[in-house]
């Protein structure tokens, strides 16, 4: 359809907004002007997945009664640590996990039902999944939401997921463009500096976004880090970069699909008045759907500095209408596809697939003493340590579960103590909870990320110590087992989400192999 420069701009513009209904500010934007889009997310506007639905289609009737193309509505529903649709969606297992099993049909599957799943909550574009290459064991942001170390590994499982979510009508987004792996400061922080040349990253961060072209997948997110060697000394966010959007990505690459930035919100965007100014620059890099974060008034602000931009021809009217024709092309293809059933989320069948999938990544590191699998007499204690989740970064919704070790434990075993700990408990909660497990014939001590924890470091080792029949293991990153060398048994599952605890204990007790391979390595093992 023929656009208006300013129908154009709005078509460009990915909003947010408070409110599990539609709030009276956006419904009068999308009244006013055009919209390219909505982000929903678990804190602002989820209660339940026929909460969801209804949300989604009360939007799209405001979009469609003020003569507009219908809405893209996003979501980062990843798997793993961030899910952003609340607890009635299937408990995926991250990309971590899928990367443990090395198989492409359950990345391939996994994608089918996450994007059955969306659909039927009426979310036609998932931004996932993560295709960084993770080979920074400091990296705080991408962990666990990256496949693994390995870009041979990374980009097969990259496609895969793609496919299956396209196949059920849901557009995926391959992020973080060109490349997040490697970082040792969150972009939601500040700006990564990364000295990589274009040869690094060929070899390294760049395949598995080639494997996404070639799997046809409709949106590529930007990253909001810089690399000064492809702006002449500068460091500039690649999301600000017309040397990387349209050079790298564009013309080396041939994507000719939907570049969408990053949240413009996280503080490698300026905020405040620049805003506009980072904003205006990320169109003129290549953007084509700007995700703002922001209040209503920064939101219209940003339109509206966009929109002079185009009528002063900062922004090539031309070229900012072919932008907006490549978010309506992306709107005709989601159109094709008809939505599922709210029966599908959560169904019976997504979660065995779920189990499934936490099943072969569940992965025995080391058991130089010989414990597994648990064989106790009926009467023996065993004692089940899990630190209470928090979100560790903004992309990261962990705080919202409980994991269920002793639970999963318990079916196999009945006399289960469970204790919380704090996530990086102090020295006298350590020291209790020590003169507490001694009395125990078992402890499976589970740990998130205790290398920035020493708390929880401190607590394993101090039972090694005391000859504590220990099982150690990583609830979330591999790299664990650096904060306690010394554990005799360490495993890895790779995230909180109860099919994780059910595998876990499963392997545990001998019901099921341990089939995961670490998908990282951990230096100095």
């Amino acid at each position: 359809m023929p656009l208006t420069l300013e129908q154009a701009i709005g078509q460009k513009l990915m909003l947010s907004f408070a409110g599990t209904e539609p709030s009276a500010e956006i419904l009068a934007v999308l009244k006013r002007q055009h919209v390219g889009g909505i982000t929903l997310f678990r804190a602002l506007n989820v209660e339940s997945p026929a909460q969801v639905r209804a949300l989604t289609e009360t939007l799209q009737r405001a979009a469609a009664a003020s003569g507009q193309p219908p809405l893209l509505i996003a979501a980062d529903q990843e798997g793993g640590q961030l899910m952003a649709l609340g607890d009635g969606p299937t408990p995926f297992p991250g990309n971590m996990a899928l990367g443990a099993t090395g198989s492409e049909d359950l990345a391939r599957r996994a994608g089918t039902a996450i994007g059955r799943e969306l659909s039927a909550m009426g979310i036609n574009v998932n931004f996932a999944p993560v295709c960084d290459v993770n080979i920074n064991p400091q990296n705080p942001v991408v962990g666990t939401r990256s496949f693994g170390e390995d870009p041979a590994l990374v980009a097969r499982l990259s496609a895969a997921k793609i496919r299956g979510m396209q196949a059920a009508g849901v557009a995926a987004t391959a992020k973080h463009f060109p490349g997040h792996g490697d970082t040792l400061l969150d972009s939601h922080d500040g700006t990564p500096v990364l000295p990589h040349d274009s040869a690094r990253l060929h070899g390294v961060e760049l395949p598995p976004f080639v494997a996404a072209v070639r799997a046809d997948v409709r949106l590529i997110m930007t990253a909001h880090i810089a690399l000064p060697a492809f702006n002449d000394g500068l460091n500039l966010p690649a999301t600000l970069s017309p040397k990387i959007l349209r050079g790298l990505l564009r013309d080396e690459l041939g994507f000719a699909g939907v570049i969408v930035s990053d949240a413009m919100d996280m503080r490698a965007i300026e905020q405040g008045p620049g805003l506009v100014i980072d904003a205006i620059a990320a169109l003129f890099a290549g953007v084509d759907l700007l995700i703002l974060n922001h209040t209503a008034a920064e939101q219209q602000a940003v339109y509206a500095g966009a929109v002079q931009a185009a009528r002063r021809a900062l922004l090539s009217p031309e070229d900012t209408l072919t932008s907006a024709q490549r978010v309506l092309a992306l709107k005709r293809w989601l159109a094709e596809h008809q939505p599922f059933s709210l029966e599908v989320v959560g169904c019976a069948e997504h979660r065995a697939l779920a189990l499934e999938v936490a099943s072969h990544a569940v992965t025995l590191v080391r058991d130089t003493a010989r414990q597994l699998p648990l064989r106790l007499p009926p009467e023996a204690r065993i004692a089940a340590i899990v630190p209470r989740p928090a979100d560790l970064t903004p992309a990261d919704t962990s705080s919202y579960i409980t994991p269920s070790l002793a639970q999963a434990l318990r079916k196999y075993h009945s006399p289960v103590d469970e204790f919380i700990m704090r996530l990086n408990p102090p020295e006298a909660e350590v020291a209790a909870l020590q003169e507490q497990l001694s009395r125990y014939a078992l402890v499976v001590v589970s740990t998130i990320n205790a290398t920035a924890h020493p708390g929880q470091a401190a607590l394993v080792n101090a039972l090694l110590k005391r000859d504590v029949p220990t099982v150690a293991v990583a609830l979330r990153m591999p790299y664990d087992l650096l904060a306690y060398p010394t554990a005799p048994t360490y495993v890895c599952v790779y995230s909180i989400q109860s099919p994780a605890m059910e595998a876990l204990a499963r392997a545990l007790f001998g019901h099921i192999p341990f089939a995961g391979r670490l998908p990282v390595s951990i230096p100095s093992r």
